[in-house]
């Protein structure tokens, strides 16, 4: 018998700000967090959150990690003596690219100072799955730890893994999400060099336009997004603030280009209708999406083709839009913020906006929220994360009913 997961607590650190109560009050009011042609999460202070320690021998994807969970462990009420058996707790933390910006500090010691100097930190903290590791020993985590690696879906292959650990008895707490810290020269570099990034200069806060006519691109973004989950009964048991179901999740792999869809929308479609029969909920019943919708011509486009299909007439009935219109495009760290963006929409019943949508793709014709936040009843929402490699990921959050 499988068992139920809820979730407690969110945490984030994004363009919009530090903290998800400050990402919920942004993206209400329609703010962008893009500046010169960036999403930093600008407003991070390491030294403000995290102790010398943990600021000297942590990249800044694990800081962003660090932060995020314990604003998440704070929320789901996790003070003072923890209550958890530590080995029947997990940390699953997905990211695209790692600690790349240590990968090319140190390349540049390596070519001017030599070997000699290379720093014996890095190698821990460029790895991957260094967040999951320094957050599991910051918190005494020790049931699985473990990173995805995925590129944009990472943060959404991490939050389905861990609600499969709990769902299926591997776990009965995962502190779960995705961090990225990629703008750096080399990825700023790669993305231009294949053509993927928004030319749009002028404007920088207006260059990310999901399903608008004049999209050119994406904009790089950084942050982190966490949430602690439990098994329903073990929340219960402590009494445990309930913000939500997880009662979905869907993977799938486009098996066809390395950084591009299918033109036939094959990928998502499989990945979405996964979702929602994996959580026995009907296309008709899903009251918002939060779309991938990284404002690239293609992209954009396909995943419209792919709700059409996936949803049918009810396409056209329910809220679509795009938090990355505000933040850019997180990479790994997107499926970790963009479920807790839908955590807080199911939560207040308000649906973030499309920003910078003011000439609507006729190939993207769905209802995608253009500008202003909405006030819409969610009883489940749906997160869509796609990435290169093709690989698909979607998780479907939903009010939590006793």
């Amino acid at each position: 018998m499988t068992r139920s997961v809820v979730i407690t607590g969110v945490g984030a650190v994004t363009p919009l700000g530090v903290g998800a109560r400050t990402l919920h009050e942004r993206w209400t009011a329609g703010v962008s967090g893009i500046e010169d042609g960036y999403g930093r999460a600008s407003e991070f202070e390491p030294k403000e959150h995290l102790s010398v320690k943990e600021v000297r021998r942590s990249d800044r994807f694990t800081q962003l990690a660090l932060a995020a969970a314990q604003e998440a462990l704070e929320d789901a009420g996790w003070d003072g003596e923890k209550p958890y058996d530590p080995e029947r707790t997990a940390s699953v933390i997905g990211t695209g690219i790692g600690g790349i910006g240590t990968l090319e500090r140190e390349h540049i010691v390596l070519q001017q100072e030599g070997a000699e100097r290379i720093s014996p930190l890095s190698i821990p903290l460029l790895m991957a799955n260094a967040a999951s590791g320094v957050i599991a020993m910051k918190h005494d985590l020790r049931g699985q730890s473990f990173g995805t690696v995925s590129a944009c879906a990472a943060g959404a292959h991490a939050i389905g893994m861990a609600e499969r650990l709990i769902r299926y008895g591997d776990a009965d707490v995962v502190v779960t999400g995705g961090s990225e810290a990629a703008i750096t020269q080399q990825s700023y570099a790669g993305f231009c060099s294949m053509k993927a990034l928004s030319t749009r200069n002028d404007s920088p806060e207006t260059a990310s336009r999901p399903f608008d006519l004049d999209r050119d691109g994406f904009v790089m973004g950084e942050g982190a997004g966490v949430l602690v989950i439990e098994e329903l009964e073990y929340a219960r048991r402590r009494g445990a603030k309930i913000l939500a179901e997880i009662a979905g999740y869907g993977m799938s792999s486009d098996a066809y280009h390395i950084s591009s869809p299918s033109e036939d929308g094959d990928g998502p479609i499989r990945v979405m209708r996964a979702t929602l029969a994996d959580a026995g909920v009907a296309p008709k019943d899903v009251s918002y999406i939060n779309a991938h919708g990284t404002s690239t011509p293609a992209g954009d486009r396909i995943e419209s083709l792919a709700i059409k299909t996936v949803f049918g007439e009810h396409a056209k009935k329910i809220p679509v839009s795009s938090t990355k219109s505000a933040m850019g495009h997180l990479l790994g760290a997107a499926g970790g913020v963009e479920t807790a963006v839908c955590i807080l929409a199911v939560g207040r019943d308000i649906v973030p906006p499309t920003i910078n949508l003011n000439k609507p793709d006729p190939d993207c014709d769905l209802d995608f929220v253009p500008n202003k936040a909405r006030p819409v009843e969610v009883r489940w929402a749906l997160n869509n994360s796609f990435g290169f490699g093709g690989t698909n990921a979607s998780i479907l959050v939903g009010k939590y009913k006793d």
